[in-house]
């Protein structure tokens, strides 16, 4: 004998679990979509410079977005208070959410203390377009980036993020590199928000930043 199990009843819309849902939206829409997010944007500006902001803080309002998201439906409402946590949590679960897989690598710069670069041999903004030659360096990632920056600065790690193209020998697209770097202060104070309680948290920025070097060098030179 097959038992119905009672449906659970709620009072307020408000008080239902958050599902997952489907997770695959289709591609030629998104692809449209963002086309047409892009050819907007290219009618309300001047230059690249211009275009690239307006994409970047497109971008930004979903990284927001997506990080409440997450860490509401994901991880019981606690966000990441490391540096080594908050890469890890872009490059991992956050590209998974929106890409549907991890990011090709994560590195620590090698020119600068406090950077560090996401790369994409094919990020999925950029798989479609096609740049026309007056158009210079344009580079979608700009979207990419803002989107980063957005869970970054809403997570507390402000930092300045940025999309760049970087040759590949061998193949004829090159890859996208998302640029991140952090304050180059020793030391901050992290305002880190509970229900009912507001936490002051003062931490070394440089022993973070050195945890994050050592477990790099420990997966090599990528993740």
């Amino acid at each position: 004998m097959i038992g119905v199990g009672k449906v659970k009843q709620y009072s307020n819309v408000l008080d239902k679990p958050l599902s997952k849902g489907k997770q695959e939206v289709s591609l030629s829409a998104f692809a449209f979509l963002f086309s047409e997010l892009v050819q907007y944007n290219q009618t309300q500006v001047d230059n690249i410079a211009e275009l690239e902001r307006r994409l970047e803080d497109a971008g930004y309002a979903v990284g927001a977005r997506v990080l409440e998201l997450l860490c509401h439906r994901d991880k019981g409402n606690r966000r990441e208070t490391r540096l080594l946590g908050i890469l890890s949590f872009v490059h991992s679960t956050v590209w998974k959410v929106l890409f549907g897989k991890v990011a090709d690598s994560l590195e620590k710069g090698t020119e600068h203390e406090d950077e560090y670069m996401i790369s994409e041999k094919e990020l999925l903004v950029n798989r479609f377009i096609s740049i026309p030659k007056d158009m210079g360096t344009f580079n979608c990632g700009a979207f990419v980036a803002g989107i980063v920056r957005g869970v970054l600065d809403s997570a507390g790690f402000p930092a300045v993020v940025t999309a760049h193209f970087v040759p590949m020998e061998g193949q004829q697209r090159p890859r996208t590199t998302i640029l991140i770097k952090f304050a180059e202060e020793r030391s901050k104070v992290r305002l880190i928000y509970v229900p009912g309680l507001i936490a002051c948290n003062v931490y070394d920025a440089q022993q973070e930043h050195d945890e994050c070097v050592n477990a790099l060098q420990q997966h090599g030179e990528g993740w």
